[in-house]
């Protein structure tokens, strides 16, 4: 017969029997008596034997002492498996003499059950939020009406005299210069000259001409109803467009209130009267377009970019690309 040496842990009235090395299983006995528990202590004696009544748990791990729970049952310790968290432990190992009792699911502390805590993954605060990357640079704003207006506050003369706004009206307009631009703030008569249309023609004007200064890719004269285009007076002592950079198809931005219409250098005027505009170029500012009685006496500033032109003369959409672009060079230029 083995050897057998026997070690009594009495723990919330449960009796632990460690047998040596030897035993194929380790197990717990519950005590149900005194006597009983000093005939185990004084250990198995030749022809005797424990009780086989008494209810028994399993326990899994060689030569380490599990804990017991104060109700009798032992608490089952298994490793997080999840990073950070609890693991719910589960049914007991089966024992030599049958299944073990199921371990109620308490949790466990982060010692027992880690060996160190989770660094969380840093966080890039330049992402974009679908992950792609940094996001695309955003799109200037329009340049406005007080931008164009703040820009050209002060004159610089450029022009060797005055216009007048209207025939018979005082000289009061001079036309100003900046290494970019030729300006001058005056008030809109309404051109409704070059090719006829419905609101443009010898029955709605009467000072109607078929003919422009300047004429489009075809050979035809302008169309003033439908491209927006500024007059420049003709040559003259007074002050020579030409000399400025400017020239038919110049690029120019148109300011009233608070609007701004881009359009081409389209006509010619008289050589001293300034302030005036196709009827296009009117009703894209909100000004009456009307070649009799439309226009405005004043408030208008015509801004003409120096060395600019678009080709065709009459695509409209070329130039108010160009002259958002050449507005916004403007307006950010420190000249």
């Amino acid at each position: 017969m083995s050897r057998v040496q026997t070690l009594t842990v009495a723990v919330a009235g449960v009796a632990l029997l460690a047998p040596s090395a030897s035993s194929a299983a380790e197990s717990v006995h519950l005590r149900p008596s005194g006597t009983q528990a000093r005939r185990v202590s004084a250990g198995p004696t030749a022809g005797s034997a424990l009780p086989t009544a008494l209810a028994h748990v399993a326990v899994p791990h060689r030569g380490r002492v599990e804990p017991v729970a104060r109700d009798g049952m032992r608490e089952a310790l298994r490793r997080g498996a999840v990073p950070g968290g609890y693991a719910t432990p589960g049914p007991a190992a089966p024992g030599p003499d049958g299944p073990g009792t199921a371990t109620p699911g308490t949790a466990v502390s982060d010692a027992a059950t880690t060996t160190g805590s989770a660094t969380p993954a840093p966080t890039d605060p330049d992402a974009s939020p679908s992950g792609s990357g940094p996001s695309a640079a955003a799109t200037p704003a329009p340049v406005t009406a007080a931008d164009l207006l703040a820009r050209v506050s002060g004159c610089t003369p450029v022009s060797k005299g005055r216009y007048r706004k209207d025939r018979g009206r005082a000289a009061t307009v001079p036309v100003c210069g900046t290494r970019e631009a030729v300006y001058w703030k005056a008030d809109m008569d309404i051109d409704c000259d070059g090719r006829p249309s419905r609101h443009c023609n010898a029955a709605t004007d009467p000072h109607f001409s078929s003919s422009t200064a300047f004429a489009e890719s075809d050979g035809r004269a302008l169309s003033s109803a439908k491209l927006p285009y500024v007059v420049v007076p003709v040559p003259s002592s007074l002050w020579d467009y030409r000399e400025h950079g400017v020239r038919g198809g110049s690029v120019a931005a148109v300011v009233y209130r608070d609007r701004v219409s881009y359009a081409v250098v389209g006509d010619t005027g008289p050589a001293d009267i300034i302030g005036e505009a196709s009827y296009a170029a009117a009703k894209s500012l909100g000004i009456d377009p009307d070649p009799r009685s439309g226009g405005t006496p004043s408030g208008v500033t015509y801004i003409v970019f120096k060395d600019s032109r678009v080709d065709p003369l009459e695509d409209r959409e070329a130039a108010e690309t160009q002259g958002e672009r050449l507005a916004r060079e403007f307006v950010d230029s420190a000249d």
